[in-house]
């Protein structure tokens, strides 16, 4: 059955490979993408949304466009990567068009398609959380009519990439996590543990580009790659986090999950900041109320990730 996807995200280059996956997979209907600040500017984010439905010839009354958040609820002046993402997230592509449409938040988009899909909407976020968590705030009871949460963060007993203890979209705003957090239902976590694993090796990428559908995803993952490569260089190719978050919404067997009670560190400074902690004492205090608990991937089977990702990307069986 196709899973109806709302997506939240920032718009840097593996939020793009994520919504290649999601236009080309059958059993996922994107009805929606809310583009935020985070990797690029907001309205920069817009303008990529907007780029790769052109390319996919995906009009607005098939996936709806949709202006986020612009700042986090911290209240600080992000701070955007194109070193990392590129100048609209797109690696070294810069749209010859930039879409100069409305770019005020319009949430009652969002309103619109829950009132619609109800609980047969998922809601996947794969940047900051800051969109999210203002749903929370302004529609509680609206929010608790989708079926499910997909989150892309956190990093759970190993190294952050923003801190050694803190990933990126929890890092950048704390208080949106937590909120969302606190108040989202059946909410399944895709942290580092296993999107640090999602790896696509140049080699991986130029058979892609041989002989795949798309021919965006080569400049975009060689771009990513250079600055992983620059970074670290042993490392042997691109982690795609969001593409993987997206494909736990229909492909489970690929993960081991835990559930377990999270919650994310409120400090404004310090390596602690956003950090995600779960509570893995095998025991609970009986004066307390059962603690929420949050489906956390800590495994990928990389074969299983490798066949889907390639197959889809390429036509072919692997």
């Amino acid at each position: 059955m196709q899973k109806k996807v709302l997506l939240f995200g920032d718009i840097g280059i593996d939020d793009i490979i994520a919504l290649n996956y999601g236009y080309f997979k059958d059993q996922v209907d994107i009805i929606g993408v809310v583009a935020d600040y985070g990797n690029v500017p907001r309205e920069r984010a817009i303008a990529s949304v907007h780029y790769l439905s052109d390319i996919f010839n995906v009009s607005e009354e098939e996936v709806s466009i949709i202006s986020g958040a612009e700042v986090p609820m911290t209240g600080e002046i992000p701070k955007f990567f194109p070193e990392i993402h590129g100048e609209y997230g797109l690696g070294p592509i810069i749209p010859s068009e930039v879409y100069n449409g409305d770019i005020t938040e319009n949430f009652f988009e969002i309103v619109k398609i829950i009132e619609e899909y109800q609980d047969e909407l998922v809601i996947v976020n794969i940047g900051r959380l800051t969109s999210l968590a203002t749903m929370f705030i302004l529609y509680r009871e609206l929010m608790s009519k989708v079926n499910s949460f997909y989150i892309m963060g956190g990093a759970f007993w190993v190294p952050g990439n923003i801190t050694p203890v803190s990933e990126a979209n929890f890092y950048a705003d704390p208080i949106a996590a937590q909120i969302v957090l606190r108040y989202a239902h059946n909410v399944t976590i895709i942290p580092l543990n296993v999107t640090k694993y999602a790896i696509v090796t140049p080699e991986m990428v130029n058979y892609i580009d041989y002989i795949g559908k798309t021919k965006i995803v080569k400049p975009l993952l060689d771009y990513y790659y250079d600055f992983y490569k620059k970074r670290n260089p042993n490392v042997q190719g691109s982690p795609v986090h969001d593409a993987l978050t997206l494909m736990a919404t229909i492909h489970e067997d690929m993960f081991t999950f835990n559930n377990l009670p999270v919650q994310i560190v409120q400090s404004m400074t310090g390596d602690a900041r956003g950090q995600s902690i779960a509570d893995i004492r095998p025991y609970t205090n009986e004066e307390k109320e059962v603690e929420k608990t949050f489906r956390i991937a800590l495994k990928l089977d990389y074969e299983k990730f490798y066949s889907e990702f390639m197959s889809l990307m390429t036509g072919e069986e692997f």
